[in-house]
């Protein structure tokens, strides 16, 4: 990561952020593999952040429920301030949550380049015995991919459905603070538990296959 961060210094100093913000990711790629920044490098770091993204995402959802769990229980004197840190702690996961999508889609994005890029150069590879052993590892790094991708999207999905039930009891404590209101949520709390842990288990295991991904990477 110090490596990549000290090269993204230099790439600025030669114009890159203007690249950027244009929006051209080829000419993005284009551009990084001059200062010696390949796509390979590009996924490997976005796989990294996509996962760090999702471990302080599953973090926030813990905290979440925790501070759930306390407005259900805590005393109608202290229910107002007891909301707050509720609506807090809702809207740091949804911001993490929307972090996680946009990471996730940033390692899509440069991985159907780097795939494609690697396919299309294996006609330039004279030599058959070579060109068949990179053909065998591009199918092999595809195949770890796919399965990463499909654990990140997992851990994605199910990130919606527990922010909606989250807003939803945000909105009604908003509405209705006061004890009856309360009382009213100690049924839900078992649901909501269980759904948090599926998320939890979910994202925990879409962090284990990104870690897997870009260890196989180096």
């Amino acid at each position: 990561m110090t490596e990549y961060f000290s090269r993204l210094a230099g790439v600025a100093l030669l114009g890159i952020a203007t690249v950027l913000a244009a929006g051209c990711e080829s000419a993005y790629y284009g551009a990084m593999e001059k200062v010696g920044f390949h796509k390979r490098d590009i996924l490997v770091d976005r796989v990294e952040a996509a996962a760090d993204s999702q471990q302080e995402a599953k973090e926030e959802f813990e905290n979440a429920f925790e501070q759930f769990v306390s407005v259900v229980e805590v005393p109608a004197s202290e229910l107002r301030d007891t909301y707050e840190r509720l609506n807090d702690a809702f809207e740091d996961a949804e911001a993490r949550a929307e972090e996680v999508s946009e990471r996730i889609d940033a390692v899509e994005s440069v991985s159907e380049a780097l795939f494609e890029e690697w396919e299309d150069e294996l006609e330039l590879i004279s030599d058959r015995g070579l060109r068949a052993s990179s053909s065998r590892q591009l199918d092999r790094s595809r195949q770890r991919y796919q399965s990463l991708i499909r654990a990140m999207r997992r851990a994605e999905d199910r990130m919606a459905p527990v922010l909606d039930t989250f807003r939803d009891y945000v909105l009604y404590l908003k509405h209705n603070l006061n004890a009856q209101a309360i009382a009213s949520l100690q049924g839900e709390l078992g649901g909501i538990e269980s759904d948090v842990s599926t998320l939890i288990r979910d994202m925990e295991a879409s962090i284990s296959e990104a870690r897997a991904f870009v260890q196989s990477m180096e």
